[in-house]
């Protein structure tokens, strides 16, 4: 029997690189160990869940204002380069009420998701749109909804971790097959997680996942370039660096969390400073 979504949808048959995975994991423990080790990194993924669960999901939801939200976008490194530009000259009413909607429970995931993105102009100017569903999305719930941002999968480019992984000596990944829609990132995700348990990985599967899968779109970073992430990920200090910028953890510095958000001149620059998110 095939397997389907929640939502209903038939999953894709992946065809996987075991050695490119394996390779990615080695070099994954080996540059993450200078900085503390894999357990560092996904307390800061557990610290970003947990204030995305809080704002998005949760009680405090309903006060989230424009400065909280540009808090929250510094997580966010594909959102936080344009989605102040867009508040320059829309109201966060707007945005606010479109979250809301999108975590309100009746209607499917992909609905939900797809609705979202539709809300916004289908231009360049607001790609940001999806990666902010997929992020909130997933970041509310990361071991039940898989992460679908571009650089995970975008077969409008036919780019993304899912063509770094791709058994190359099989069939061709054609995006009219794969298409970047809630099945295929669960197939992905409950193939990584078979992946991730043969190679001792027990807990927190959805975090460890976006870690794995950062690092190897990070090789692709390094040795290639991307169009819309090379503006932010020039200039890597360390093998961890793309890393932690796709993951929105390159906010983490000394005095606490700094602003990384590009803000419009018409919006303060009081709000680039370090962030305050708790209640």
């Amino acid at each position: 029997m095939s397997k389907r979504t929640p939502d209903t949808e038939l999953l894709p048959t992946l065809d996987l690189s075991g050695p490119a995975l394996r390779s990615g994991f080695e070099e994954l423990v080996a540059a993450a160990e200078p900085g503390g080790g894999m357990d560092v990194y996904l307390t800061a993924l557990q610290f970003k869940s947990k204030l995305f669960g809080e704002w998005f999901l949760g009680k405090q939801s309903a006060a989230l204002d424009t400065p909280r939200f540009l808090g929250l976008c510094t997580f966010m490194p594909t959102v936080r380069r344009r989605v102040g530009a867009w508040l320059g000259s829309n109201d966060f009413a707007d945005l606010h009420r479109q979250l809301l909607l999108l975590m309100q429970p009746g209607t499917t995931v992909q609905a939900r998701f797809d609705a979202f993105v539709a809300a916004f102009p289908a231009d360049r100017t607001c790609r940001w749109a999806r990666d902010l569903a997929a992020e909130v999305l997933h970041f509310c719930t990361p071991d039940e909804t898989p992460l679908m941002t571009r650089w995970m999968w975008d077969a409008h480019s036919g780019s993304g971790v899912l063509r770094e992984i791709w058994f190359n000596d099989s069939r061709e990944l054609d995006p009219r097959i794969i298409p970047d829609r809630l099945a295929t990132f669960v197939a992905l995700k409950a193939e990584l997680e078979i992946f991730l348990r043969d190679n001792g990985t027990y807990r927190d599967f959805g975090l460890m996942q976006d870690l794995l899968c950062a690092h190897i779109y990070s090789r692709y970073i390094n040795d290639r370039g991307s169009t819309y992430l090379k503006g932010d990920f020039a200039g890597a200090e360390d093998a961890m660096a793309h890393t932690r910028r796709l993951l929105g953890l390159d906010c983490y510095e000394r005095d606490g969390i700094r602003m990384k958000v590009k803000l419009p001149e018409t919006m303060s620059v009081a709000l680039a400073t370090p962030l305050q998110l708790d209640a």
